[in-house]
């Protein structure tokens, strides 16, 4: 019980794979304009993590090990396309927002990363908790960088207003406010961390 409370909470606390891997920097930069693009993102993320590391951890015995990096992206691949499908017919607009985001996780460092590290090493099972920890840990940073960045950006939080309409500092909407808030943020975790 002990292994399996741990690898789902790896991903949330210690490794997260944003704040503390710095890993998957290029969805999290660009698609966290608002909180509920980063949200969105995070999610899709979670999904294909799940999935994949599920299905690559009931193959690890049947792909030979000169081809299993082609054989992850394939699987991974999969997951990826069902996700983009599905946020085309039932999401249009997120999906027009993240746009050429959404196929880039085939390549993700994240989901990639865990296929090789944990589920080619690991039962079902914990995959599946791997995924999901590391998948929440993703969502939940890319959402609270989202929120930084539109209430700094516009005044606003999930698209709702905080702070009066002319309130807003344009640079944190912008891909320089990305690095700026992203910075603070794992500062700030950090230090929290060692606490």
């Amino acid at each position: 019980m002990s292994k399996a409370l741990n690898t789902f909470t790896n991903g949330l606390l210690r490794e997260n794979p944003t704040f503390g891997l710095v890993l998957g920097m290029c969805p999290t930069l660009a698609t966290t304009t608002s909180a509920i693009n980063g949200m969105s993102m995070g999610l899709a993320t979670l999904f294909v993590l799940v999935c994949s590391n599920v299905v690559i951890s009931l193959l690890r015995n049947l792909i030979p090990d000169k081809v299993h990096i082609p054989a992850y992206i394939v699987v991974i691949a999969s997951f990826v396309t069902m996700v983009q499908l599905l946020m085309q017919a039932y999401l249009p607009a997120i999906y027009e927002t993240l746009g050429l985001f959404i196929p880039l996780i085939v390549v993700n460092c994240i989901v990639l990363g865990r296929a090789e590290a944990f589920a080619a090493k690991n039962n079902a099972g914990l995959s599946a908790l791997d995924g999901l920890g590391m998948g929440l840990g993703f969502t939940l940073s890319l959402t609270v960088l989202g929120a930084v960045r539109e209430l700094l950006g516009s005044g606003m939080c999930f698209n709702m207003p905080v702070f009066p309409e002319n309130y807003g500092m344009l640079i944190f909407v912008l891909a320089p406010g990305a690095f700026i808030a992203l910075a603070y943020l794992m500062a700030l975790i950090q230090k929290l961390m060692k606490k």
